[in-house]
């Protein structure tokens, strides 16, 4: 081998080097992220970012991060020649070319995933492809350690490794030690300034308790908070606590990625939650409403926003249990019980999915979709929607599910059983499937 050649492979090796230097990192914060949320227990996606997520955690960055390694990564196939029978005689050059080719498809699901978040106005979510189907945490884990696992196994069966601590000199070794110590200050100061957490002890707090601010509010065994709470800042995290009393439980106004989680809600004398030209997810919740005029949870006013998503809850009592207006929601393994007009409320042009709910001893109407909503309607189980006979009202007669006035639903695999009135469209609306 000329010396020319022989510094050409010293310069690919350097370069191989610092890219699996970087993908490393890039891996740390993968681990990190299943650390966070299937370990320390985290509020997730809220704070199962990693260590730098809470600086850079754009659907861009990840894309432009992905296509760059997947660049660089062909880059280096070019360089190397690659396609030369001494490489492909090597064992590495398979496990290489496997990480270049997933790479190329981990680069389809940001693809996706970025003209997702264009769609949706710059928000979350962002399934891609396979996120539709599995957890994105566990998923761009399983794919970004696939593709470092190939790529270094590749370094190393090509003995790249060898070539690069040859070449090694003061200077570079140097230059090695700053990048790293400046990488690791650069991603303690990000940590630094994750939104703050406030802890409420045990014990009756006096509301209403306001949130301005990005930041998380948890609550010990036994906090409670009486007079509700309101959020009007993005980035909000409120988990582990009861709250009582208040017009509102909970009122989250012009606020976007909220998560309220693990929280209960007695004796408010309007709607437990109140979301009002905002984002919300809300996941297991338990919600008690007294009241003519009550509903479990409200979200209106936000089409233009990121989707709602409310599961894994309870709600007994009210006039309503979920209820959306002009908003794009997935209501999905919840359980209602005990309303008086409506089990579950899509309407006022809503976009909504409502899956996997069980709807039990409701008045009127089990699952309703109207004034022009858009609704899927699969998997639910509806059980003793029973007739509002002294209302004299035709569209509360024991329906379990109700398409009404121009609405569209199309409806699949839901059991239904005590319900006088059945499935019904009706003024102008459509029922798609069974």
């Amino acid at each position: 081998m000329t010396d020319e050649a022989e510094r050409g492979l010293a310069r690919l090796a350097l370069s191989f080097t610092v890219l699996v230097a970087v993908m490393a990192a890039h891996e740390f914060e993968h681990v990190t992220q299943v650390f966070q949320k299937d370990v320390a227990g985290a509020a997730c996606p809220n704070d199962c970012r990693g260590l730098l997520g809470f600086a850079f955690d754009l659907e861009w960055v990840h894309f432009a991060y992905n296509v760059t390694i997947f660049v660089a990564l062909v880059g280096i196939y070019i360089a190397g020649r690659m396609w030369r029978s001494e490489w492909r005689a090597r064992f590495g050059w398979v496990l290489l070319s496997a990480g270049v080719v997933l790479q190329g498809y981990h680069v389809v699901e940001h693809v996706k995933k970025l003209d997702q978040w264009l769609m949706n106005g710059h928000n979350s979510p962002t399934p891609g492809l396979l996120g539709q189907r599995f957890s994105l945490v566990e998923l761009h884990f399983a794919l970004n350690t696939l593709v470092f696992l190939l790529v270094v196994g590749g370094y190393l069966g090509l003995g790249f490794h060898r070539r690069v601590w040859v070449g090694r000199t003061p200077v570079r070794l140097a230059t090695a030690a700053a990048l790293a110590l400046v990488a690791l200050v650069g991603s303690a100061w990000i940590w630094t300034e994750r939104p703050p957490t406030v802890r409420l002890a045990a014990g009756v707090h006096r509301g209403p308790i306001i949130l301005d601010r990005a930041q998380r509010l948890v609550g010990e065994p036994g906090a409670i908070v009486h007079g509700g709470i309101v959020i009007t800042a993005d980035d909000v995290v409120v988990r582990d606590l009861a709250v009582r009393g208040g017009e509102y439980g909970i009122a989250v106004e012009g606020a976007k990625n909220v998560l309220l989680q693990d929280i209960a809600i007695t004796g408010a004398s309007m709607d437990g939650i109140n979301a009002r030209r905002s984002s919300v997810t809300v996941r297991r919740c338990n919600i008690r409403m007294v009241g003519e005029y009550t509903q479990g949870i409200d979200i209106s006013f936000a089409f233009d926003l990121a989707p709602s998503l409310v599961t894994g809850c309870t709600f007994v009592g009210g006039q309503e249990g979920i209820v959306s207006h002009m908003a794009r929601v997935d209501f999905r393994n919840n359980h209602v019980r005990e309303t008086t007009l409506r089990g579950i409320t899509v309407t006022e042009m809503s976009m909504g999915t409502v899956s996997r709910n069980q709807i039990e001893n409701v008045t009127g109407v089990g699952i309703y979709c109207g004034d022009y909503a858009h609704c899927e309607i699969r998997g639910n189980a509806v059980r003793g929607a029973r007739p509002d006979v002294l209302s004299g009202d035709g569209m509360r007669q024991g329906y379990a599910i109700l398409s009404h006035f121009g609405a569209r639903a199309r409806l699949a695999d839901n059991t239904i059983a005590d319900s006088p009135g059945h499935i019904r469209a009706a003024n102008g609306a459509t029922i798609e499937g069974g």
